[in-house]
C-alpha cells in the first residue's frame, strides 16, 4: 500500500509564512512528479505548484513570488514554503502524486492523494 500524509497546516496571520510536508509511504519503486493543490469552501480543488523527479517546477500565477515547492527524493517528501500568505490562500491542502509499485514484476504508475492539512490565513 501507499500513503501520502501531509503535515504543517495552521491558522496564522496574513503576512506569515508556513511549510507543508508531504511524505510518501509504503512499497515504492519510484515516484514521478508530485504537486499540491488545494481546495476552498465551495470552490473546485485547483492545481498550486508541481515539481518532476528532476526538480522543475510549476506554480499557480496566484502563488508565483511568494511560494516554493520543492522535494527530497531520497526521503519521499515534497514540502511547499508559503511566504507572504494572503487570506485568499485559506483552504485545505492536498499532496498528489505519480507512484509506481510493482505488480506481478511490472512496475504500474498511479495517482494518489493525501488526506489533506488545513491553512486558514486571518486578515
Amino acid at each position: 500500500q501507499v500513503q501520502l500524509v501531509e503535515s504543517g497546516g495552521a491558522l496564522v496571520q496574513a503576512g506569515g509564512s508556513l511549510q507543508l510536508s508531504c511524505v510518501a509511504s509504503g512499497t515504492i519503486f519510484s515516484i514521478n512528479a508530485m504537486a499540491w493543490y488545494r481546495q476552498a469552501p465551495g470552490k473546485q480543488r485547483e492545481l498550486v505548484a508541481s515539481i518532476t523527479s528532476s526538480g522543475s517546477t510549476k506554480y499557480a500565477d496566484s502563488v508565483k513570488g511568494r511560494f516554493t515547492i520543492s522535494r527530497d527524493n531520497a526521503k519521499k517528501t515534497m514540502y511547499l514554503q508559503m511566504n507572504s500568505l494572503k487570506p485568499e490562500d485559506t483552504a485545505l491542502y492536498y499532496c498528489n502524486a505519480n507512484i509506481g509499485r510493482y505488480y506481478n514484476a511490472v512496475v504500474q504508475f498511479n495517482d494518489y492523494w493525501g488526506q489533506g492539512t488545513q491553512v486558514t490565513v486571518s486578515s
